[in-house]
């Protein structure tokens, strides 16, 4: 059942990630992305969104996770079924799984 309000993760670029809670609509992950919507699975109950166009815009480097450099801001949101839901990381879980979102200088 698909939740109305979720929790997400959000990073900008140069900036460490932050929990929010969201309308659970496409437009508003769009506007969180500033554009359409790409989808990269990370694990069984966790993806990533980003801007599918964001390289092609020259958006500004946010980090590299998983091998894939990601720009402008991306958003971490966790699965269920064919729905989002709330992420499933706290921020400080976060931080062990991927310490380079926390590497700043280098966004």
């Amino acid at each position: 059942m698909k939740k109305p309000i979720i929790t997400v993760m959000v990073k900008h670029p140069g900036h460490p990630p932050f929990m929010v809670s969201c309308l659970n609509e496409l437009k508003t992950l769009q506007s969180l992305v500033d554009g359409n919507i790409e989808v990269l699975p990370v694990a069984t109950k966790l993806l990533i969104i980003c801007n599918e166009e964001g390289k092609l815009l020259g958006l500004p480097y946010n980090c590299t996770l998983l091998g894939e450099t990601l720009v402008g801001t991306i958003v971490l949101v966790g699965v269920d079924g064919e729905e989002f839901d709330d992420v499933p990381l706290s921020i400080s879980q976060a931080q062990v799984l991927f310490p380079e979102m926390w590497e700043v200088e280098s966004c």
